[in-house]
């Protein structure tokens, strides 16, 4: 029979429908569909028009998000919901100096980020100059295959886990480099045995990356960090040599942050 409060039981646990649709809502919104109609919104979280509606004004009644009739949009407010985990969380505060020093040594962009299901998560962000139409910052996400860091992170999952997670697909952004499940599966597992991932304009043309593993105490994988390059069009230089030339500071980078989870925990 069901309930009228909101709560399903699956999988042996509770689960308020209401919240996780409502938080659904919340994160259909990106760098890539910052203002989205009501028909938009519906199509992106696979809910009827009239609940994406009822979502979308609740949330605008209390002030996570604002419209003009037509558009809607996050508010600023929507940062608190994630400054309690910023704010007590041991491994943004540990990445962010590293991060700095990182950056001005090889005069490019650096980030860390965490896998958050098929998606990569940034939860640190050194920014030099724009090399992406599509902005980045803390709280970003990108589909992890598509990205040095989520490569990283992929290819240090359990196998099941893996498995689950490519299971749902793999599409290219840009027809570039790796096109099918099959290509992803073989890099991953160069990644493993070389210990890093370098991805040549696959999230986007004219961006290139290269990220490293970043591993907790115990061995499981904690994060991935990575540098990002520009490639214009009168670029010399290969996509090997380009991370070959920042990779020995991105590791050492990397080390640190290791180091400094292991004395923290």
């Amino acid at each position: 029979m069901s309930q009228d409060n909101g709560t399903a039981s699956t999988g042996g646990s509770t689960s308020v429908q209401s919240l996780a649709r409502g938080l659904e809502v919340i994160r259909s919104f990106d760098a890539e569909h910052p203002s989205m109609t009501l028909s938009d919104v519906a199509k992106r979280t696979d809910l009827s028009r009239a609940t994406a509606r009822r979502f979308l004004l609740t949330l605008q009644e209390l002030g996570y998000v604002r419209g003009d009739g037509k558009f809607f949009e996050l508010t600023s407010k929507v940062l608190q919901l994630g400054y309690s985990y910023l704010a007590s969380a041991t491994l943004p505060q540990l990445m962010e100096p590293v991060l700095e020093d990182l950056s001005s040594q090889v005069h490019e962009s650096a980030s860390a980020s965490v896998l958050e299901g098929s998606e990569i998560l940034y939860i640190a962000r050194v920014h030099t100059r724009s090399i992406m139409r599509v902005g980045i910052s803390v709280g970003t996400r990108f589909p992890a295959a598509n990205t040095s860091m989520g490569r990283v992170l992929l290819a240090y999952q359990a196998p099941g886990v893996l498995n689950t997670l490519l299971a749902q697909g793999f599409e290219s952004r840009t027809g570039l480099g790796i096109t099918t499940i099959e290509q992803l599966q073989e890099e991953l597992t160069s990644i493993r045995e070389q210990g890093y991932a370098l991805v040549d304009q696959e999230l986007e043309v004219g961006l290139r990356s290269v990220a490293v593993p970043v591993f907790n105490k115990d061995g499981s994988i904690a994060a991935a960090m990575n540098v990002s390059m520009s490639v214009g069009p009168q670029s010399q230089m290969g996509a090997q040599q380009a991370a070959q030339d920042v990779l020995p500071a991105l590791q050492a980078a990397a080390q640190k942050v290791q180091d400094a989870l292991a004395a923290s925990r």
